[in-house]
C-alpha cells in the first residue's frame, strides 16, 4: 500500500479481511442506493461510507456497475432467505405457505425499495448475470414448489409454473404500487392479507388438485 492510499483510510479500517470489506462495501452500496439512488453517488462516496480507501473497492469490483450487479446478487440471496423462512412455520402444501411467500416479498420490497427497484430493472445487463439469474430461479422455485405442493402435483409440471408465474405477476406488481405509494394516493382501504388470500385462492382453488397439463 502506498502513502496516498494509506492517507485516505478512515481510521480504525488499517486492516481488513478480504470477506469482509466486499461485505461491508455490498451494505454500504445498499444504503446508498436506499438514500440516492442507483446514479446518485460514486465509488468514492461508497469508500468513504465504508471506511475505506478510494482505492480498495477496485480490488475486489472492476468499476460501479460490478458494485451494483454484487447488491443484486446480495439482495436475491436475501429475498430467497426470507422467503424460506416466511414459509417454513406452515406446514408443506398449506395454503398459508403461500399467503405467507406473497408476504415476505412484499415486506422486502417496502423494506428496501430502492434495493428492490434496482434488482428489476435500473442496471442494465441483470439477463447476462449468471449469479444473479440463478439466484432468481432459486426464489422463483420456492414459489413453484408451494404452489404443486399446494395442487398435490409434480413439482415439475407446467401447471405449477403457470400457476406460480400467475402469483408472482399479482405480487411484484403490487409491491410496486406500494413503494410508489399508489395504493395510499387512490385512498383504496385495502387489508392485505386479505388481499393476499383472496388471490391465492382465486388462482389457485379454482384449479383441480389432481390437475396436471
Amino acid at each position: 500500500m502506498d502513502d496516498a492510499e494509506a492517507g485516505s483510510k478512515a481510521p480504525g479500517r488499517e486492516t481488513y479481511h478480504h470477506g469482509d470489506l466486499r461485505r461491508d462495501l455490498i451494505a454500504s452500496v445498499r444504503q446508498l442506493v436506499e438514500t440516492h439512488g442507483p446514479d446518485g453517488f460514486s465509488v468514492a462516496e461508497a469508500s468513504r461510507a465504508a471506511g475505506v480507501s478510494t482505492a480498495a473497492p477496485y480490488k475486489h469490483f472492476k468499476d460501479k456497475t460490478a458494485i451494483l450487479h454484487a447488491v443484486v446478487e446480495d439482495a436475491m440471496q436475501r429475498m430467497a432467505d426470507a422467503m424460506a423462512d416466511a414459509v417454513a412455520p406452515h406446514p408443506v402444501g398449506s395454503i398459508e405457505r403461500i399467503d405467507a411467500l406473497g408476504r415476505s416479498y412484499i415486506d422486502f420490497a417496502r423494506a428496501q425499495p430502492g434495493v428492490f427497484r434496482l434488482m428489476f430493472g435500473l442496471t442494465r445487463g441483470h439477463e447476462n448475470d449468471e449469479v444473479i439469474m440463478e439466484r432468481g430461479r432459486s426464489a422463483f422455485r420456492i414459489v413453484v414448489d408451494c404452489v404443486a405442493d399446494y395442487l398435490g402435483i409434480d413439482r415439475d409440471a407446467n401447471l405449477a409454473w403457470q400457476r406460480a408465474y400467475m402469483l408472482w405477476c399479482f405480487v411484484h406488481g403490487h409491491s410496486f404500487l406500494v413503494i410508489d405509494d399508489k395504493t395510499t394516493k387512490q385512498e383504496l382501504d385495502i387489508d392485505e392479507i386479505t388481499l393476499l388470500s383472496a388471490v391465492s385462492q382465486g388462482i389457485l382453488g379454482t384449479v383441480s388438485k389432481a390437475a396436471d397439463s
